[in-house]
């Protein structure tokens, strides 16, 4: 198989709807699923089984932070956007990437390349020093990419969701917070906090058929603090806390909402739909996606302009076309990092602008 760097190419809405319509979208669909599936029921301190392949998905992640305990933030206390010590962490991460990955078993030769791609832009955007649900998206890849390859397999799928990709959640609550990660674009993340949407996803399915623990148990503060090392959802709803100090309904209006859903198994059902409609069906998030060998682009897909991977403009390879969307709604007036307003003395006046979707 030959193996070649990702590059985008939706850049339209006629691309996105090719997308949509494609069976690389399904997959992608698919997988989450299937990972979400894994997880009903359990908890992140569960005994889980992990395979040598996925110990080493953990260190891989370790790595990243390992340069970032080693390049810390420069001063720029005048600022409550993101700081630009990120791009030297950014850089440290994309040279490191090949002999990272060269510690991971099973991959085959000419890879590491394509991989790395989905990998070290998982971690925010080095430009703009944002970090949004397009970025956790190419996380999402980047395993997909590792189980395409057999490095791991479905069996793997619930230490995938429990050890990895919760790991990676970790990392980058000290890269948001290290380097005041700004969100990206004018409606957040299109997600469901300031950064993130899967946690929430996967979390929901953990909590489905929890005796007592329903959806409004997010307002009790008793259950945050004995159940947040247990469940993710529960644990994110903690670090919104711990970083914002106005009500749940007023920065966060969509997880307040939400809250009224009876079960978990409806919220679960629902937060897939709003996925598949808030991220991947969402032009903003979508026009950075990235297409290579592993996870390739449709056949017969509709041509159109190019967008190179390196961008010394913020905007570069973006639609900013009449009728498609404006530039603010695509990478935004720039919004100041909520940790960078929590040090300001004003965290949580600033909400994410998610229109509500119906779960139903």
């Amino acid at each position: 198989m030959s193996y070649r760097v990702p590059t985008k190419a939706i850049l339209s809405p006629v691309q996105l709807q090719a997308f949509q319509s494609s069976s690389t979208h399904g997959e992608i669909l698919s997988y989450i699923e299937q990972l979400n599936q894994s997880v009903i029921g359990a908890k992140l301190t569960d005994e889980c089984k992990e395979s040598n392949n996925v110990k080493a998905l953990v260190e891989a992640l370790d790595s990243v932070e390992k340069i970032a305990i080693e390049t810390p933030a420069v001063e720029n206390k005048a600022s409550r956007f993101g700081n630009p010590a990120f791009r030297d962490f950014y850089d440290k991460v994309a040279e490191a990437a090949p002999q990272i990955h060269a510690h991971i078993p099973g991959l085959p030769a000419g890879v590491i390349d394509e991989v790395s791609t989905y990998f070290k832009e998982a971690w925010g955007n080095r430009t703009r020093i944002d970090y949004g649900s397009g970025m956790e998206l190419n996380f999402l890849c980047w395993l997909m990419c590792m189980e395409r390859l057999g490095v791991v397999s479905s069996d793997d799928h619930k230490a995938l969701v429990l050890r990895v990709f919760w790991r990676y959640i970790q990392v980058m609550r000290r890269i948001q917070s290290t380097y005041w990660l700004e969100p990206a674009g004018s409606h957040g993340v299109w997600g469901l906090d300031d950064y993130h949407f899967l946690p929430f996803l996967f979390g929901s399915a953990q909590l489905r058929g929890h005796r007592y623990i329903r959806p409004k148990s997010i307002h009790d503060n008793d259950i945050l603090e004995q159940y947040s090392k247990d469940y993710m959802y529960l644990a994110c709803i903690q670090f919104i806390n711990s970083i914002k100090t106005a009500s749940l309904r007023w920065h966060s209006p969509m997880l307040d909402d939400i809250s009224i859903v009876k079960t978990w198994d409806k919220l679960n059902s629902g937060m897939i739909k709003m996925y598949q409609a808030e991220v991947l069906g969402k032009l903003p998030v979508i026009q950075h996606f990235l297409f290579g060998s592993i996870i390739s682009l449709p056949k017969d897909f509709p041509v159109g302009p190019s967008s190179p991977m390196d961008e010394n403009d913020p905007h570069a390879g973006h639609n900013h076309g009449a009728g498609i969307n404006t530039w603010a709604d695509c990478c935004g007036i720039p919004v100041p990092s909520v940790f960078g307003a929590k040090v300001a003395g004003d965290a949580g006046l600033s909400g994410s602008g998610i229109r509500p979707i119906p779960f139903d």
